[in-house]
Formats: C-alpha cells, structure tokens, sequence
C-alpha cells in the first residue's frame, strides 16, 4: 500500500502564491511519477501538473507559466508552487503517484483564491 499527505493548502488573495507538498510513504518502490490533480465544484477531477521520476513534466494549459511542479526522489515527495494565483484555481488539490501501474490518491487539499 502506498500512503500519500499533502500540506500546504489554504485561502489566498488573487495573485497570490502558495506551495502544495505531498509525502509518499509505504510500498513505493518502482515509484514511476507523481503528480497533482484537482477538482472544483461541480467540475470533473483534472490534471494540474505530473513529473516523472526523471524529471519530465506536462501542465494542464490553464497554468503552463505560473505553476511549477518539483519532485525529491530521495525523499519522495512532490511540490507544487503556484504563482499569479486566479479565482479559478479554488479547488480540492490531490496529489497522486503511479507505483508499478497504479495510480495512489491522497485526501485532498483546499485551495480557495479570493478577495
């Protein structure tokens, strides 16, 4: 089994920044990549941004340039920094890892961007 924590969520102003961390721990060996997704109200959940283990990276178009995602191999952790925050980011942040094929989820953090 594979345990996942994320921290780092909470209320911002519009163009603001916050940094989501998320913690793998348990059976991570062959950890392949992680990532973070999130899902507002009434939405479906969506890609926000993945990293491999070698560092390869994609975003979901919407946050290409303001979000940055970073991963600790050693540590097996994964960061999201996210800057020129919008109204339209509030969202349940959930983090993921794909271990030998399967997919892990965490519980969830808000991010709520408001004035």
């Amino acid at each position: 089994q594979v345990q996942l924590g994320e921290s780092g969520g909470g209320l911002v102003q519009p163009g603001g920044s916050l940094r989501l961390s998320c913690a793998a721990s348990g059976r991570i060996f062959r950890l392949s990549a992680m990532g973070w997704y999130r899902q507002a109200p009434g939405k479906e959940r969506a890609l926000v941004a993945r990293i491999t283990t070698g560092g390869i990276t994609n975003y979901a178009d919407s946050v290409k340039g303001r979000f940055t995602i970073s991963i600790d191999n050693t540590n097996n952790m994964v960061y999201l920094q996210m800057n020129s925050l919008k109204p339209e980011d509030t969202a349940v942040y959930y983090c993921y890892a794909a271990v030998l094929g399967d997919d892990y989820w965490g519980q969830g953090t808000q991010v709520t961007v408001s004035s």
